[in-house]
């Protein structure tokens, strides 16, 4: 298929004019500290890529490589270990009886690893549900990290609801990345965790000579927890700053976001199979929808094969992205190329000295389908 055809395949797309006049509270403070006092704690890469920016037509491209943190090939070890932190901190203070307790969790693979992870560390125990789909090594991933893994054979929501089920147990409790009515304290913390990504890009961009911060982010979607850590950072400056345009990526067969944008409220879909694992989930975090709302200016679906070339890219640049982190640079592609992309160029406030933040989530050991699929 030509790079044309293909642009015009995947332009499901949703954009808002007023995204970057919405303003929020930030994240709290003290969660950077947090990680800063993890030993394996190091800001991961801001790598910049002068062949996309030639490619695009702005002045500077910059990668957030998130193939390595933490010790987990992909981000979500941010928010796993800052809820893990507050959770325990909080049952702490509340419970009178000591003792480990199961952290349980459903997964596309990444979150759940780092959850395992966290309770491996620290002396608890993890049950972690993974739902159909999941690569069997992505699998094995999480039951070296001596979790208990029930493979569901359904949906990531049904996974979701499951993992709920059976955090109702004694000494047990749930530690989703997803929100719904009555289950959205913890799901907040992962979100607050994920602040840190945004802090160290503020962080490498200034050092870059790029001080005002960013002119758009490109952010892969699964329910949008990740993309409502970057809506708060950069929604919560002051007025008068300079406000990036953000931009929502997520898979074809799983567009949970961008179809709950178009209809101007949450709605679940029924998902499909994809090889950006890690996105495929049918329906928005309820404490992320009022952000994604308010503060993205776009989002678009991409196909697996868009991913695929994106992640090739990526690779002979030099950055190790799976399909999900390589989805950035996909919808980033299809936005600013084919039939309308000055127009969507111009809405979205771009130039040929914008600078431009892709956020790629997950190397590419993080999500086995990359080296299998075709």
């Amino acid at each position: 298929m030509s790079d044309n055809a293909s642009s015009l395949r995947t332009l499901q797309r949703f954009t808002r004019p007023g995204a970057r006049t919405w303003r929020c509270e930030p994240a709290p403070p003290e969660v950077r500290g947090f990680h800063s006092s993890l030993p394996d704690y190091a800001s991961t890469p801001l790598t910049e890529l002068p062949f996309l920016a030639a490619e695009f037509g702005v002045g500077r491209v910059f990668v957030k490589d998130e193939s390595c943190r933490l010790g987990l090939p992909a981000f979500k070890a941010l928010g796993a270990s800052w809820a893990v932190h507050r959770t325990l901190a909080e049952r702490a203070r509340n419970c009178t009886e000591p003792g480990p307790v199961t952290l349980v969790t459903a997964t596309d693979g990444n979150h759940g690893r780092a959850v395992a992870r966290m309770a491996r560390r620290l002396g608890q125990h993890a049950d972690v549900f993974v739902p159909q789909g999941v690569h069997p090594q992505a699998v094995a991933a999480i039951i070296a990290e001596q979790a208990k893994v029930t493979e569901v054979s359904g949906s990531y929501d049904e996974a979701v609801r499951l993992a709920a089920e059976a955090a109702a147990a004694p000494d047990a409790v749930l530690v989703q990345d997803t929100a719904w009515a009555g289950y959205e304290q913890i799901p907040g913390w992962i979100v607050e965790g994920y602040s840190t990504l945004c802090a160290e890009i503020d962080e490498q961009l200034t050092a870059e000579g790029i001080v005002e911060g960013p002119d758009l982010v490109s952010i892969p979607v699964g329910v949008g927890s990740l993309a409502q850590a970057v809506v708060t950072h950069y929604r919560s400056r002051p007025s008068a700053g300079r406000a990036p345009a953000l931009l929502a990526v997520e898979p074809e067969a799983a567009a949970c976001v961008l179809e709950s944008l178009t209809r101007g409220e949450p709605v679940s879909v029924t998902t499909g199979e994809t090889t950006m694992a890690g996105l495929n989930c049918g329906t928005p975090s309820s404490i992320a929808w009022p952000y994604l709302l308010g503060g993205l200016d776009a989002a678009v679906a991409v196909a697996d094969a868009d991913s695929a070339r994106a992640a090739g890219d990526l690779a002979a640049l030099g950055v190790s992205s799976g399909p999900c982190g390589a989805a950035a640079l996909a919808g980033l592609r299809a936005v600013l190329t084919g039939v309308g992309a000055e127009e969507r160029r111009t809405a979205l406030g771009l130039g040929p000295s914008s600078a431009v933040v892709l956020l790629s989530t997950e190397g590419t050991a993080a999500n086995p389908h990359a080296a299998t699929s075709h």
